[in-house]
């Protein structure tokens, strides 16, 4: 999922993380700070943990989810693995025709189809490595539950074959 310490996180991530993770089935959520969208994301490294514990949501969070280093997502410096992710699932499955609603804030070049439109996008992935499903950032994190169901119960199937 693409983030910004600016907007509120996605509280229910951590949700997925303790229901999932901890179970020893390889799950995890991870988590990309980007600048991208309405320069929202000025922080790096440690001042963006500091900013989610005390300020947005602040109240001592913590995210359960692996928080990466800040990247971009959209463009020609796209990080490699979200180059993959668009280039393997175009748009998001609940919402193909998202886009940035206001023109001003696309701040890259080359502008495509399927940019990432704002923060908190996700993406699932198999646990082979192969890109499962995108979601919109206005799809319930919650419903993501029966997707991750479903490739934990095949991923299960394929390891006592």
């Amino acid at each position: 999922m693409t983030l910004s310490s600016l907007e509120k996180i996605d509280i229910r991530m951590n949700q997925l993380q303790a229901k999932y993770a901890h179970q020893g089935n390889g799950f995890a959520v991870l988590a990309f700070p980007c600048n991208q969208f309405g320069h929202q994301e000025n922080l790096n490294g440690e001042e963006i943990l500091h900013s989610l514990k005390h300020v947005r949501p602040g109240g001592g969070y913590q995210p359960d989810c692996v928080v990466m280093d800040k990247c971009d997502v959209n463009g020609s410096n796209a990080h490699p693995l979200f180059q993959f992710l668009k280039e393997s699932l175009p748009t998001p499955s609940d919402d193909a025709d998202s886009l940035m609603s206001d023109p001003k804030f696309i701040i890259w070049k080359p502008v495509k189809r399927s940019d990432i439109s704002w923060n908190f996008e996700k993406f699932l992935i198999t646990a082979d490595g192969k890109p499962y499903k995108r979601y919109s950032r206005n799809f319930r994190t919650e419903a993501i539950a029966n997707d991750i169901e479903h490739l934990l119960s095949v991923a299960s199937k394929k390891g006592r074959k």
